[in-house]
């Protein structure tokens, strides 16, 4: 090959590895306008300004119906590398259970949430723990004798109306 075709292939190859690093940004949940954050304020905003203003909340609390939450975050990728969260924006907005108006309006950041550590234990179960050739061999021998009688195997277990013959 000639030297400008080498050159050329050279310089694709280092395109295509390069750009194939660059991170993807992903977008989840409530998307805010640049520049505008939404005003809601204590005893002057009810659910359906609220509604106007912020559309559908991302979720509703579990236990308590009169709390609303927006939910944004962005996640970015990195090729084959596991995603990683880059920032979370959560709204809560409480609403007072008999006229309807806000009562507080908190906002959590990525840095309010918190590691949840899981155990690793396992709960042991009784009986024993049996080898392969155990398992391959161990119902031979003891297949009941009434399924090679004549009787059908009826579907859902045994029991249901048996035919006259």
């Amino acid at each position: 090959m000639s030297r400008r075709v080498r050159l050329s292939v050279l310089i694709a190859a280092c395109a295509l590895g390069v750009s194939a690093c660059n991170p993807i940004l992903r977008s989840h949940g409530y998307r805010y306008t640049l520049g505008q954050e939404p005003s809601i304020m204590p005893d002057e905003d009810s659910r359906d300004s609220v509604m106007q203003r912020l559309g559908n909340p991302s979720m509703r609390g579990t236990f308590d119906e009169n709390t609303w939450f927006y939910v944004s975050a962005t996640r970015e990728s990195l090729a084959y590398l596991r995603p990683v969260t880059r920032d979370r924006r959560i709204v809560a907005i409480r609403f007072n259970d008999e006229t309807g108006m806000v009562t507080d309006v908190v906002e959590y950041t990525l840095e309010d949430g918190r590691m949840v550590d899981y155990v690793s234990r396992e709960t042991p179960t009784r009986g024993r723990e049996l080898s392969l050739l155990e398992q391959l061999l161990g119902n031979i021998g003891r297949l009941p004798g009434q399924q090679f009688g004549g009787e059908e195997n009826l579907p859902g277990g045994a029991g249901g109306p048996r035919r006259n013959q």
